[in-house]
């Protein structure tokens, strides 16, 4: 019996992308030899959703979908970049945008039980999580019914997506609006639209590093508000200076007001935000499975 060792299961799965102790079962059933367990793994890889679906998904691609007046962004997440740039993948996210454009789920639940192809978007995903031995998941959607014009942007390589609704100007602004927000990442429009959890954040961090710095108690709440300020002119779209302003101080509002434009509503989606990512040495991982196989 041949010596499975981290080395060939790693070999292994980078051929084949199947969970690793199914590589190392694999290797052990072909004693060692990769060309014939890639063989064997090929045959299995159809029942590997189920086992995938326990892991960590918190890479992948945003996909939009714009017919006329109305628009859909969509995050599909997978477990690595290498099976987010995978085509069945991204034609996975596109179908799904063009669903959620077309078709108005109510959720994510209801959009995985439109048909897609001879099944379901839902068996689609199962059955491509199969071929591919990785998790992929469908996390969230926005669809625009636009007031008017609507725009949109993708950054980063599909990580970064931007749908905006502009009414108003031309198309050129509304693009320039769309790349605006994929750059700055505004959390909202305007104040009314920030969270009050982050303001309340905001203001606490604000009044510990005044009192990490001894200033006066009389102060604390004058310095806080300041803080406040500034944070919402940072995160919210209209005050955030143009990033193509040319005198590098107009404001989104200001831009959109000499251009008798405004902006109705905007989604941004950066895939993977607020997933926690789990970091693994390897080899430590492929040992400790080891072990507990045996």
């Amino acid at each position: 019996m041949a010596e499975i060792t981290a080395s060939m299961v790693k070999e292994l799965r980078e051929k084949t992308d199947a969970p690793m102790m199914e590589c190392k079962k694999a290797l052990s059933e072909a004693d060692g030899d990769i060309a014939k367990a890639e063989e064997i793994l090929r045959v299995k890889l159809g029942n590997k959703a189920s086992k995938a679906a326990a892991r960590v998904a918190a890479e992948g691609v945003v996909a939009i979908s714009i017919n006329g007046a109305v628009g859909a962004l969509i995050e599909v997440n997978s477990e690595t970049d290498f099976v987010a740039k995978n085509d069945d993948f991204l034609a996975l996210a596109k179908g799904c945008a063009d669903l959620v454009c077309s078709k108005n789920p109510a959720d994510v639940e209801a959009l995985s039980a439109l048909p897609m192809g001879e099944g379901t978007v839902e068996s689609t995903r199962s059955a491509l999580v199969g071929k591919i031995g990785e998790n992929m998941a469908i996390r969230r959607f926005s669809r625009i019914e636009a007031k008017g014009k609507l725009a949109s942007y993708i950054h980063a390589g599909s990580k970064i997506g931007v749908l905006v609704d502009l009414i108003g100007s031309d198309e050129q602004l509304a693009k320039d609006i769309a790349m605006h927000i994929a750059a700055t990442k505004p959390k909202a429009l305007d104040a009314s639209g920030v969270s009050q959890d982050l303001i309340d954040a905001e203001r606490r961090i604000a009044i510990e590093k005044a009192r990490a710095d001894n200033k006066p108690e009389a102060m604390l709440e004058k310095i806080a508000d300041g803080t406040v300020q500034k944070y919402l002119k940072e995160v919210t779209l209209l005050a955030q200076v143009f990033v193509k302003a040319e005198d590098g101080k107009q404001t989104i509002e200001q831009l959109l007001k000499a251009r008798g434009a405004q902006v109705a509503n905007f989604t941004l989606y950066i895939v993977g935000e607020g997933i926690e990512k789990k970091t693994v040495d390897f080899a430590a991982e492929v040992a400790a499975q080891v072990a507990a196989a045996k």
